[in-house]
């Protein structure tokens, strides 16, 4: 066997991706690496670009949580404009995200992630996907599909389109809501929440099913960070942040998020285009930290909808006296709390008044050189910061993105995965996938994450028509 396993591209994720194992003379696992190969570069080529046109610009980072971006977006040109928005808008920005958190949450537990659990981790690599659930378990990926189409929906009758849509803009939204629309979505209301209760029963039952595996799915401490509410409620738009340890300790809050570069560093490997983010108080070394569901699950106090704040204290109670599940494979039940979550809220914004207002935009120049927009993605906080001259032409963009910050957690799952799984004597596919598996409980989504810091590795040859290497460079 060779001394490098490499696992490539890791499946069921949202971008390029591999995994190499490295394993010593004795061939036991020595080290295992998660190495994201694309690079795309958004922060730089947005540099000379006006600030009005970033929510529409960066709303194409992803197609999967283009929302969240655009969102976020807008949210810095809040900052530099330095105004507060129309309640209506605000409101309406909150049902958007709600949206994106729904359908991005589908997709991840029933189309990337069920096969595994339903299908079985050993089972045909050609059949566990989401087509060999239409075969054994179509109600189930039915009603999955629909779920996500019901976040889709609630997007595209805000912005008018279900991808890349450039409806939020600095200062509110571009259009007000209207009746017509409420009423649309909201007839989706039972069916959405009942699959979201189905979906919670079929995980409990998988708990069950694999007790013996889900401990080895990257169970180790950490610290938690994201949003919470000013009483410390679950937050996806508003707040403050806050950062809780392993051991349950919340030890920062209030932070505010538009001073996020005072606490949380960034750095670069040579082996990988994603950056690792780090609690800078903790320095690099043991700084990591998680986001996302798992980490919002258990940084919050409680939340604010009935049927979730139930399943969040089913949740608590299986975490224990700490009240922190440090276990990765809990990312997954995080994800259908907060499912269920946002249905229950997004019932509760179509039946506020203030979101059929006219009054959606507040209007200003530019009164600030730099801005932050802050928003909770489906996977975890995300940062934009943006620095503008006076005309509002932007100088230098900075994304801390939730996938990146989740790198060095990720990595550990990896490696923890791949000591208790391989043998150095042989390999099977199952092995294989469950390693897999750790990668996709954090549902990554590397379109959106890959962006320089610092000088990238670069190698390039210069090959005649014989295929003979005339020159090559080195970086």
């Amino acid at each position: 066997m060779s001394n490098v396993i490499t696992i490539e591209p890791v499946t069921r994720i949202e971008g390029h991706a591999k995994i190499t194992i490295q394993l010593d003379e004795k061939g036991e696992v020595r080290d295992a690496r998660f190495h994201v190969n694309e690079f795309r570069g958004f922060e730089k080529f947005c540099e000379g670009r006006l600030m009005w046109e970033m929510p529409g610009i960066t709303s194409r980072i992803c197609g999967i949580c283009p929302a969240s971006h655009l969102v976020t977006s807008a949210k810095a040109g809040d900052d530099i404009l330095a105004i507060g928005i129309p309640e209506t808008a605000e409101k309406l920005r909150r049902l958007m995200t709600l949206g994106q958190w729904v359908q991005s949450h589908a997709l991840s537990f029933f189309h990337l992630s069920s096969p595994d659990f339903l299908l079985g981790f050993d089972s045909e690599p050609a059949k566990r996907n989401v087509f060999g659930l239409m075969e054994e378990h179509k109600d189930f990926i039915r009603r999955g599909i629909r779920l996500r189409k019901f976040g889709q929906e609630i997007i595209e009758l805000l912005g008018g389109r279900r991808i890349h849509t450039p409806w939020a803009v600095a200062g509110g939204v571009r259009e007000p809501f209207d009746e017509e629309r409420k009423a649309r979505l909201l007839a989706w209301i039972p069916e959405a929440k009942e699959t979201a209760r189905m979906a919670l029963d079929v995980l409990k039952k998988i708990h069950e099913q694999y007790a013996h595996d889900i401990p080895n799915y990257g169970n180790f401490r950490s610290l938690y960070v994201g949003l919470v509410s000013d009483d410390g409620g679950l937050e996806y738009y508003g707040g403050a942040l806050r950062v809780r340890d392993g051991d349950g300790n919340t030890i920062a809050d209030k932070i505010d998020p538009r001073k996020y570069y005072e606490h949380f560093g960034e750095r670069s490997e040579s082996w990988s285009y994603l950056k690792f983010p780090y609690y800078k108080k903790l320095d690099y070394s043991r700084g990591m930290y998680r986001v996302g569901p798992l980490a919002r699950i258990n940084i919050c106090d409680y939340i604010e909808t009935p049927l979730a704040e139930a399943e969040r204290r089913i949740f608590k109670a299986i975490a224990g006296d700490v009240e922190v599940m440090n276990n990765s494979f809990y990312y997954h039940y995080a994800r259908l709390i907060e499912i269920l979550f946002a249905v229950e809220k997004i019932e509760m914004l179509l039946n506020d008044p203030i979101i059929l207002g006219e009054n959606v935009r507040a209007k200003a120049m530019i009164n600030k050189r730099e801005g932050v927009g802050v928003c909770e993605a489906p996977r975890g906080v995300l940062f934009h910061h943006y620095w503008v001259d006076s005309d509002g032409v932007i100088k230098k963009v900075n994304m801390l993105i939730a996938t990146a910050q989740n790198n060095l957690a990720r990595n550990r799952t990896v490696r923890q995965l791949a000591i208790q799984y391989l043998d150095g004597k042989k390999l099977t596919d199952g092995m294989l996938n469950r390693i897999e598996a750790g990668i996709r409980c954090y549902d990554p989504c590397l379109s959106c994450s890959t962006h320089a810091v610092g000088q990238m590795p670069l190698h390039v040859q210069l090959v005649d028509a014989a295929n003979n290497v005339v020159d090559e460079f080195t970086r």
